[in-house]
């Protein structure tokens, strides 16, 4: 596989492109789904302490997202051992392919209904070696949050494809820390492998 699969390419052929990436990906989309809301169901099994999350804690977004990146890291690989494991140094993917990086993966979750956000820095070149790459496969999971959900929050869609480092849009604000992905990569480069019933 291309560092930039997607390289002089139009619109028109991002969807071939990347139904060829995530065929070629040793994990299949049904796995990663399955991963993903058993990970989810866990938290709402967890405690910190003696209180238990979403009967008497009830975290933010951030956090809920930091505990998704955790175990949804961690259950793949102990599915997976010594293939893929949590990453752990600056230049490791959330999920990083033991022998062979392409295959690694970054995790984005958001409590945005459908969109998904990064650090302004990820719409910048790689800067320096040894820091984490930008483009690559991408696990994004958007969930309801605490104060919107009516009943236990429930996770509302999972997306895996690639994105390049150019597929995020940095706010135009220099004070802005944030980066989007535009309609284009959702609709082509990020394909919808979970939608809550």
């Amino acid at each position: 596989m291309p560092a930039f699969p997607y390289h002089g390419t139009g619109v028109a052929e991002w969807s071939g492109i990347t139904d060829s990436l995530i065929k070629n990906h040793p994990l299949s989309a049904d796995e990663i789904r399955d991963v993903v809301l058993k990970s989810w169901d866990d938290i709402f099994e967890s405690s910190i302490g003696s209180f238990y999350i979403g009967k008497d804690i009830f975290p933010a977004p951030q956090i809920m997202s930091f505990f998704l990146h955790e175990l949804v890291a961690h259950y793949l690989s102990l599915r997976h051992p010594g293939v893929y494991k949590v990453g752990t140094d600056k230049a490791d993917k959330d999920i990083q392919h033991v022998s062979d990086a392409q295959y690694s993966i970054e995790i984005k979750a958001s409590s945005h209904k459908s969109q998904i956000f990064a650090n302004r820095s990820y719409a910048q070149p790689q800067s320096s070696a040894g820091k984490k790459g930008k483009s690559g496969y991408y696990i994004t999971i958007n969930f309801e949050n605490f104060k919107t959900a009516k009943g236990r929050p429930k996770i509302l869609l999972i997306r895996f494809g690639y994105l390049d480092h150019t597929d995020w849009i940095a706010q135009k604000s220099e004070t802005g820390q944030q980066a989007r992905l535009g309609p284009d990569v959702y609709a082509h480069k990020l394909r919808q492998i979970y939608k809550a019933p």
